[in-house]
């Protein structure tokens, strides 16, 4: 079952490189996809796509991910939108055959379910001549990779509906996407006329012998694409321009504008010459490095970023960390316990390959992750939620202990459990305990001590009275359970 409300199932028209990103992007999310390419050798694609977005979502945040969704493969358009609470289509770039698709699979599908397509470009009062219901198809344009890159821009057609294009922000944003709804329908949208002119440039450049391939690319990724990640185009010279801000700058640059450096309105023949030249600098800025393996170093790259803006709750960081909150939402609060007299079940899952070390084994500081889960799961469970957090009020760790007892390695499946060990209206004091699922070995427990904070003054105070209750009624039939050797010990002390 999908944690999103409204979205339990989506149809994908079109697994290429964009389509197989959606894929990952919904799967990973808990929706299940039921998707539609004519190309047979889509599974695998795909396959190695979504493979790709489990490996940069395991580094990405340690929020909790749902279920995956599955993923179905169809024979026709038709199919792939039956029963499906919103449809994404992701053909090639040819408006005939965006069309011909469309109309088959807005035939097939329940008049209320929202379209979105991915074109780069074409315009959607165009995709949508000859479709059944065209109010409900809008441009949802994201940006290569899919899964991780947060952006996707929103437009409508000239039968573009109010509530369609609500529809498809309120999807995007469920699955971890900052929509940027655009006023107006105009070729190309916004991100991509800036591209635009910045390709244009780069080609004359590499056609006039002015830079190569790779010195274009270290121009941007050491200078002004730092920048570009959180601030964009106008912020930045807004700051150049000092304390008098934009006007200042305009009135410094501006007149620049006017002379002669750009070729914005021209671009160069694309003959076998310039071709050549531009494929041999590619080949020789890969170095011989493989497509897969540059997509992992460029998601690695992107986790790195996305997670520096994150410390800063800036830019992407800031989607990221809104996301989070929304996955903790959903994964919700352990199941109640089968024995309330037995430490609870707090958390579950495998050892993903990220977390090994060079012997093969778990790195030592993913035990305090799996143990960290766990609490994050029981605290949840207690009621501190998003609200609870927005309302100025968390759980603050005071003080932990990791002891490692067995190892484990990529692939494990490994269960964490909880036993409170002390609680009074400012301090909890929790034990967990992290097993092997295989035969029961215990690997590692965490012992933490939480102490209840109202951040906006920054000190400890009393938890509210009914989150006190919910402690004590797990902490109760506990009560009996025998402290564990592990707990209260300093690094060296025998066990008793």
């Amino acid at each position: 079952m999908s944690p999103i409300p409204g979205l339990a199932k989506v149809g994908l028209l079109g697994g290429g490189v964009i389509g197989g990103g959606w894929a990952a992007r919904f799967l990973l999310n808990g929706v299940d996809v039921v998707l539609f390419d004519p190309d047979p050798d889509a599974p695998r694609k795909v396959g190695e796509v979504i493979d790709g977005a489990r490996r940069a979502y395991a580094k990405l945040t340690m929020a909790p991910w749902p279920t995956e969704g599955t993923l179905t493969f169809v024979a026709t358009p038709e199919q792939a939108v039956v029963g499906v609470d919103f449809v994404q289509e992701s053909a090639p770039e040819r408006l005939e055959l965006k069309q011909s698709i469309l109309r088959a699979a807005s035939a097939a599908a329940d008049p209320s379910v929202v379209f979105g397509s991915s074109t780069s470009g074409l315009l959607p009062t165009q995709m949508q001549e000859g479709m059944t219901n065209p109010e409900r198809l809008v441009v949802g344009h994201p940006f290569n990779p899919v899964y991780m890159l947060p952006l996707v821009e929103i437009c409508g057609g000239d039968a573009t509906s109010e509530a369609t294009k609500a529809r498809a922000a309120e999807v995007y944003t469920a699955i971890g996407m900052r929509p940027l709804v655009l006023g107006k329908e105009i070729d190309g949208f916004v991100a991509d006329r800036l591209l635009e002119a910045v390709w244009r440039e780069a080609l004359w450049m590499v056609n006039d012998g002015i830079a190569t391939a790779e010195q274009i690319d270290d121009a941007i990724r050491f200078g002004a694409g730092l920048r570009w990640s959180f601030m964009g185009t106008f912020l930045v010279y807004r700051i150049a321009g000092g304390e008098a801000g934009m006007r200042h700058f305009m009135a410094q640059f501006g007149p620049s504008l006017k002379w002669p450096w750009t070729k914005l309105m021209d671009v160069p023949e694309l003959d076998d010459v310039l071709l050549e030249k531009i494929v041999s600098q590619s080949d020789a800025q890969a170095n011989g490095v493989g497509i897969r393996e540059l997509e992992a170093i460029r998601d690695d790259c992107l986790v790195a970023v996305i997670q520096g803006l994150r410390s800063v709750g800036y830019g992407a960081g800031e989607v990221l960390g809104d996301f989070e909150k929304a996955l903790f939402e959903r994964a919700g609060v352990p199941a109640a316990a089968t024995d309330p007299t037995q430490p609870l079940l707090t958390h579950s899952t495998r050892i993903p390959s990220e977390w090994v070390d060079y012997n093969g084994h778990t790195n030592d500081s993913r035990y305090a992750q799996l143990s960290c889960d766990a609490a994050d799961a029981f605290l949840r469970l207690i009621g501190m939620d998003r609200a609870y957090l927005e309302g100025g009020h968390s759980w603050f760790t005071a003080e932990s202990h990791i002891s490692y007892l067995a190892q484990s390695k990529a692939g494990d499946a490994v269960s964490v459990t909880t036993q409170i060990l002390h609680h009074d209206a400012k301090r909890l004091h929790v034990f967990n305990r992290m097993f092997l699922v295989a035969d029961d070995t215990l690997i590692a427990t965490g012992e933490h001590m939480y102490l209840h904070v109202d951040t906006e003054i920054g000190k400890a105070v009393p938890a509210p009275q009914e989150m006190q209750d919910r402690i004590a009624a797990i902490a109760a039939p506990q009560a009996s359970l025998d402290i564990p050797s592990q707990a209260g010990r300093y690094v060296g002390a025998p066990r008793a």
